[in-house]
């Protein structure tokens, strides 16, 4: 036993504690250092926070035990490095909600999809989504209003919202977002006006069964889209949709003129004079001019000759009075200043009549509603440079004084056919030219006078598909990549579907000197619905169009149909995926074809399984007898499908390669 009576024990003991103490503490941080690390928010902790409050139905298989990177072997999830870039959860019957701050924190998301799902309840914050590029919610039952953090994502180019029960204005912070490429708000709630979009980027709009109204703005960018976009909006009116706007009534006295829609430029009303009168109108005009006079030039000579008998009448009683002399003379005179005046009435009636008809086609007429920004005469007075010589006419580029480039057609009159009267031209150019979509090249205005017609379109600055394909004389290209040839195939499908499907019209010369390339390398077509105002044998004279001929339409008197077009874009396909002319295209049966193609391509092998899927098409489309062949909704769809083969193909690999590589 210590004796604790001794003067020295309370010290001893006090120093003895401190040191316990200080031992224990160094021994719990130790502890705290090794074995608990400090707490980090990951990605992998937001999927997981997400998946507790949006998967009720438990089908994500995101678990919690998993260690290191291997989360980015998670069902849809794509990840550079330790971050997630890509997260497509589509169609997994989540049927919960999106909670704050569970994906929002994913600060290097690029494509975020949830479509085809059940999520319930509000978009939230999405704010520190600053690399977001693409964002696809369709398909839910998301409700409220869009989040104004939305507008704050500078990045992004595609947008769709469609299929929701989301409600509210459509903001005009849209028009800041100047890379936007795609906008789908179609099948919600949204009310109020249409912002006036003007971004040249956006290609894609569709706000179609809502329930906005007032009067669409007149911009460039909206007069591209067809008036399907803002179908199923009972109280929209405008000239895209030719709904005339209803001026508000006053309660007393008549009402004044229709006020300027908001968002619409007085200048396109005062200054560049957008919409010319309908051809009924110009017709009606006309009608009543050469009425009016001829009515006049009637009555002018119905009076004369009454006059005339008039005088003679008097001259027979008169024949004895000195007077009658004078009185003949001034009767004369009189019937010659009338002679003269209905000469002047005649020649008055021929220069009205010449006025009308340059007013009706001696001048440019824009389609759809277009904006008249030049006119026929800054039109002829531009610098012009030969593109080509086709089998429809000659096709320049005109640069015009304002800087502005357009594409000029000029059809051979010796090529048109007898029923291509001027009034059905007329007829069909206002059809085709209210053609609208991404991958078609938007005809702009037409001009026809005498025997002269000219089409006006954009000019589209990359060339055309034979230009890739072929290359130049002193260089020929290689065979495109597969997935190059996939996205030209899947444009060139949508544009001519889209001909088909919505209007019911015929392309009737399709190649790859008619698909051209545009600002982001889309293909699009042109020079499409012309075959029906064309002598049937015109596109036998050229020798690089008889190859897309469908054998059932090189009869001299068949014209082309849907079936032929699809012919033609099976030639297409050929040539995209060999690289050679259509008249080097072999006929094969569809094994030793393969085989060919393989050979050529020289892919070694890496591709060679998607390449035939494609090859599959092409040789379904250009089979000999019509109806073995599919529509161009089916090839669409065949591409469509193709493509998510090769998105799932390419997620599995990455999967595979991360998972290899976070292996110990």
């Amino acid at each position: 036993m210590p004796n604790t009576n001794h003067p020295f024990f309370p010290l001893l003991f006090l120093i003895l504690l401190l040191l316990l103490h200080a031992s224990s503490y160094a021994h719990s941080s130790q502890l705290q250092r090794r074995h608990i690390p400090p707490l980090v928010f990951t990605d992998a902790h937001a999927l997981l926070a997400f998946k507790l409050k949006a998967d009720v139905n438990d089908h994500l298989d995101f678990s919690p035990l998993t260690r290191g990177l291997r989360f980015c072997m998670w069902q849809g999830v794509q990840c550079n490095g330790p971050k997630v870039e890509r997260l497509l959860l589509q169609g997994l019957d989540l049927g919960g909600v999106w909670a704050p701050n569970t994906l929002t924190r994913l600060d290097q998301l690029r494509v975020l999809s949830l479509q085809n799902n059940s999520l319930t309840g509000t978009i939230p914050d999405l704010t520190a989504l600053f690399n977001l590029k693409s964002i696809f919610l369709d398909n839910n039952q998301f409700t409220g209003s869009l989040p104004p953090s939305l507008f704050s994502l500078h990045r992004l180019r595609n947008l769709d919202f469609s299929h929701n029960n989301l409600s509210g204005p459509i903001s005009a912070a849209f028009t800041n977002l100047d890379r936007l490429h795609t906008l789908r708000l179609s099948y919600n709630a949204f009310s109020g006006s249409i912002p006036p979009f003007n971004q040249s980027s956006l290609r894609i709009l569709e706000i179609s069964r809502n329930n906005l109204s007032g009067a669409i703005p007149v911009t460039p960018t909206l007069f591209r889209f067809p008036p399907s976009s803002f179908a199923f909006n009972p109280n929209l009116c405008g000239e895209i949709i030719r709904v005339q706007c209803r001026p508000a009534q006053p309660f007393f006295g008549p009402a004044g003129p229709p006020k300027t829609p908001l968002g619409q430029s007085a200048q396109v009303h005062g200054v560049s004079g957008l919409i010319r009168q309908p051809y009924e109108k110009k017709r009606r005009d006309r009608r009543a001019v050469i009425i009016g006079f001829s009515a006049g030039v009637f009555v002018l000579v119905c009076s004369l000759v009454c006059f005339a008998a008039a005088v003679r009448k008097q001259r027979s009683r008169c024949k004895k009075d000195q007077r009658c002399g004078m009185m003949a003379a001034d009767a004369a005179a009189t019937a010659e200043a009338a002679a003269v005046m209905r000469m002047e009435m005649e020649r008055e009636l021929e220069e009205k009549v010449k006025r009308a008809e340059v007013a009706k086609s001696g001048s440019l007429v824009f389609c759809a509603g277009e904006a008249q920004v030049y006119t026929l005469d800054q039109l002829m007075k531009g610098s012009a440079e030969l593109l080509g010589r086709g089998c429809l006419g000659t096709t320049y580029k005109a640069a015009l004084d304002n800087r502005l480039m357009v594409t000029v057609k000029r059809l051979d009159a010796g090529k048109m056919a007898s029923h291509a009267t001027k009034e059905v031209f007329e007829r069909h150019m206002e059809s085709v030219g209210a053609l609208r979509h991404p991958n078609l090249v938007p005809l702009r205005a037409y001009f026809q006078a005498k025997q002269e017609r000219l089409i006006i379109y954009d000019f589209q600055p990359n060339g055309s598909l034979f230009s890739l394909i072929h290359g130049s004389r002193s260089s020929r290209a290689r065979p495109l990549h597969w997935t190059s040839c996939l996205k030209i195939a899947e444009d060139v499908a949508q544009g001519l579907a889209f001909i088909h499907q919505a209007w019911r019209l015929v392309h009737g010369n399709l190649k790859s000197s008619n698909v051209l390339l545009g600002p982001d390398f889309e293909a699009c077509i042109t020079d499409y619905c012309l075959s029906v105002l064309t002598h049937p044998s015109t596109f036998d004279e050229d020798g690089d169009s008889a190859a897309y001929r469908a054998p059932e339409t090189r009869n001299p008197n068949h014209q082309p149909t849907h079936k032929s077009d699809v012919y033609a874009y099976g030639v297409l396909l050929l040539e995209l995926l060999t690289g050679k002319f259509p008249a080097e295209l072999p006929f094969m049966v569809p094994g030793d074809m393969s085989s060919w193609v393989r050979s050529i391509r020289d892919d070694n092998g890496g591709e060679d399984s998607r390449m035939d899927m494609l090859l599959q098409v092409a040789t379904t489309c250009s089979l000999t007898s019509p109806e073995q062949r599919p529509t161009m909704w089916q090839v669409l769809k065949m591409l469509q499908e193709i493509k998510e083969i090769v998105l799932l193909e390419d997620s599995s690999e990455l999967e595979l390669r991360i998972g290899d590589d976070a292996m110990p």
